[in-house]
C-alpha cells in the first residue's frame, strides 16, 4: 500500500496565508453573533442574582429578535428552565410527573425528562412587575388593535415619566381612537409621576372624569404622597369628579337591569292582563304556559343543535303556537263552562297548573334545562370603563318593545282586536250585533297563552328551563296586572316597568326577599287608596 506522505516545507508555507485571511474573515462575523443584545440576554438569564435578570430582560426586549417574545413570555408564566447536565435553555410544559421539553433558541422538541433534571429561572415580584411592562412595549407595534389596546392597559401599572416620549410618538400614529385614549390616559398617567409641578397639574386636567381604575388608584396615592398644595387640592377635584361620574353610571346600571326585570315581567304579564281583564278569568296556570314556551325553546334546540340562533328564532312562532293551543284546549274544556264564577276558574286552573306541571315532569324528567344563547345574543356593549350592557337583557328590551307593539296594533287596529273589545264592554249588545262571543272568548284566551309562551322564550335566555319555571312569575304577574289596571295594556307595560326598577333600586339596601316584601306592602295601599290601577278600566274592560 502507497502512503502519501503529508505536505511539507514550501506547501504548509503555501495554505498558511489562505488559511489565515480566512480565519480574519470569519472571526468578526463569529464575535457578533455571539455578542449581540439577544445572547446576552440569553447568557444573563443564567445568573443567579436578579439584577442580572433584570439586565437579560432588557436586553432580550431590546434586540428585535422574534425569539425573544416567547421567551420572556415562558419566564413570567414559569414555564423557563436550563437542562442541569448541558446548561441548555428550554422551555417546558408539565405532563403529570414529567416535563416535555423544547429548546428555547431552535424549538425543536427535546423529548421529556423528570424535574430534578431542570433548573428553574426564576424571578421575584419586581421582575414580574417589570416583564409585563417589556411584554406589553413588544406588543405596542403589534397589526392587531385589540393586541394594543390590552398591551396599553397593561402598562399603567409600570409607567415612569420616560416611557411618555415613546407613547406620544405611538399615540401620533395611532389610528385607532380607543387605543388612542388609552395611549393619552396613559401619557397622563406617565405625567403624575414626573417630578415637575406643571407636568403634574397638566396631567390631572387632562384625567378629570376619566374612568379608568388605573386614574383612580394613581390620583388616591398622589393625594396620599403630594406635597404641593395645589397639586394636592386638583387632584381631590378630579377624583371628585370621576366619583360623581361612577356614581351617574351605577344609576344607569341599576336603571338599565330594572328595566330589563320590568321587560320580563310585562312578557310574562301582558298576556294575563287580557285574559284576566277582557273575560274575567283568574287563569293560575298562566305560569303553566310560560313554561311549555320555555320548553318549546329547548326541544327545537335539541332538535337544531348547530343552528342554535335559528332554533331560537323558530322557537318565538312555535311557542306562541303550543301555548295558544293549549290555552284553546283548556278555554273549551273547562273556562267556558266557569264564566262568571271566578273562584271556580281559580280553582279549575290551579288544578290543570299541576297537571300541566307533572306532565312535564314525566316528559322531561323534574331537572331543570339549560337553554344555550346564540352568540349574536352573547357578550356585552362597553359604554364607559364602570358600565357595560349585557346583549341579552338589550335584546329582551327590544322583543318586549315588539310584542307589546303588535299586541297594541292586534287590538286596536285588527278585526280580531275590534270584536275582543266589542264583547268586553257589551257582550250582549256584541252578541245581537251578530259577533260570536264564544269564539272570541277562545281566541282571546288562546292570545293570552300564546304571548305567555313567547315569555318563556325569552325567560330561557336568563334562567333554566325546568316544571317550576312559571311559578316564579305567576304572582308578580298579578300584581303588575291589579296596579297598572286591569285589562289596560299601556297600564300593565308602566306597571311591569315601574315595579322592575323599583325592585333594582331598593336590592342593594333591603335584600331581594325585603324588597319584594316592600313592594307587595305598597301595592297593597295603593289599591286601598286606587282599587282601579293605574290607568281605570271604562266598561267591563279597556284594552
Amino acid at each position: 500500500m502507497t502512503v502519501i506522505p503529508a505536505p511539507r516545507g514550501p506547501v504548509l508555507r503555501l495554505l498558511a496565508a489562505p488559511l489565515a485571511l480566512l480565519c480574519l474573515l470569519l472571526l468578526p462575523g463569529w464575535a457578533t453573533a455571539t455578542d449581540t443584545p439577544f445572547a446576552r440576554g440569553i447568557a444573563l438569564l443564567a445568573a443567579k442574582d436578579f439584577q442580572s435578570k433584570g439586565r437579560a430582560i432588557d436586553l432580550l426586549a431590546e434586540s428585535n429578535d422574534p425569539r425573544a417574545r416567547p421567551i420572556l413570555t415562558a419566564l413570567l408564566a414559569g414555564r423557563l428552565f436550563h437542562v442541569r447536565k448541558t446548561g441548555a435553555l428550554v422551555l417546558a410544559e408539565k405532563e403529570g410527573r414529567t416535563y416535555r421539553i423544547s429548546d428555547a433558541l431552535s424549538g425543536a422538541v427535546a423529548g421529556t425528562v423528570k424535574k430534578r433534571a431542570l433548573r428553574k429561572v426564576t424571578i421575584n415580584n419586581r421582575l414580574r412587575s417589570r416583564l409585563k411592562g417589556v411584554l406589553a412595549r413588544m406588543d405596542l407595534s403589534d397589526p392587531d388593535a385589540s393586541v394594543r389596546l390590552a398591551a396599553v392597559n397593561a402598562m399603567l401599572a409600570t409607567l415612569d415619566p420616560g416611557s411618555i416620549d415613546l407613547l406620544e410618538q405611538l399615540r401620533a400614529r395611532e389610528r385607532d381612537s380607543r387605543v388612542r385614549d388609552a395611549l393619552a390616559t396613559a401619557i397622563a398617567i406617565g405625567g403624575l409621576r414626573s417630578t415637575d409641578r406643571r407636568t403634574r397639574l397638566a396631567a390631572l386636567a387632562a384625567l378629570h372624569g376619566n374612568l379608568h381604575p388605573a386614574v383612580r388608584n394613581e390620583l388616591t396615592r398622589l393625594i396620599r404622597d403630594e406635597k404641593d398644595q395645589e397639586v394636592r387640592g386638583m387632584a381631590r377635584a378630579t377624583l371628585a369628579s370621576i366619583e360623581t361620574r361612577i356614581a351617574w353610571s351605577s344609576l344607569a346600571e341599576t336603571l338599565f337591569f330594572g328595566l330589563s326585570a320590568g321587560s320580563v315581567l310585562v312578557l310574562a304579564a301582558i298576556g294575563l292582563a287580557i285574559t284576566f281583564g277582557v273575560i274575567g278569568v283568574i287563569n293560575m296556570a298562566h305560569g303553566e304556559l310560560i313554561m311549555l314556551g320555555a320548553y318549546t325553546t329547548y326541544v327545537l334546540q335539541q332538535l337544531l343543535p348547530h343552528s342554535i340562533g335559528l332554533a331560537l328564532l323558530l322557537s318565538v312562532p312555535a311557542a306562541f303556537v303550543v301555548s295558544g293551543a293549549v290555552g284553546i284546549v283548556i278555554e273549551k274544556t273547562v273556562i267556558r263552562f266557569l264564566y262568571g264564577r271566578p273562584l271556580e276558574t281559580l280553582l279549575a286552573t290551579f288544578g290543570i297548573s299541576l297537571v300541566l306541571q307533572q306532565a312535564v315532569r314525566t316528559i322531561f324528567s323534574p331537572l331543570n334545562r339549560s337553554v344555550a344563547t346564540p352568540a349574536w345574543m352573547s357578550g356585552m356593549i362597553q359604554v364607559n370603563p364602570v358600565l357595560s350592557l349585557t346583549v341579552n337583557r338589550l335584546t329582551i328590551i327590544a322583543f318586549t318593545a315588539l310584542v307589546f307593539a303588535g299586541l297594541y296594533w292586534t287590538m286596536k287596529k285588527s278585526a280580531m282586536g275590534l270584536q275582543v273589545r266589542a264583547v268586553a264592554q257589551n257582550r250582549a249588545m256584541a252578541r245581537a250585533m251578530g259577533v260570536r262571543a264564544a269564539r272570541v272568548d277562545a281566541l282571546t284566551f288562546g292570545l293570552g297563552s300564546g304571548i305567555a309562551g313567547m315569555a318563556g322564550v325569552a325567560l330561557s335566555q336568563l334562567t333554566n328551563v325546568g316544571p317550576n319555571l312559571g311559578q316564579s312569575y305567576i304572582i308578580d304577574s298579578f300584581m303588575v296586572v291589579v296596579f297598572g289596571g286591569v285589562g289596560n295594556l299601556w297600564g300593565t307595560l308602566l306597571g311591569g316597568l315601574s315595579l322592575g326598577v323599583a325592585n333594582k333600586f331598593m336590592e342593594p339596601w333591603t335584600g331581594a326577599v325585603l324588597a319584594k316584601i316592600l313592594i307587595l306592602v305598597f301595592i297593597i295601599l295603593f289599591i286601598q287608596k286606587r282599587p282601579s290601577g293605574l290607568f281605570p278600566q271604562g266598561g267591563r274592560a279597556e284594552v
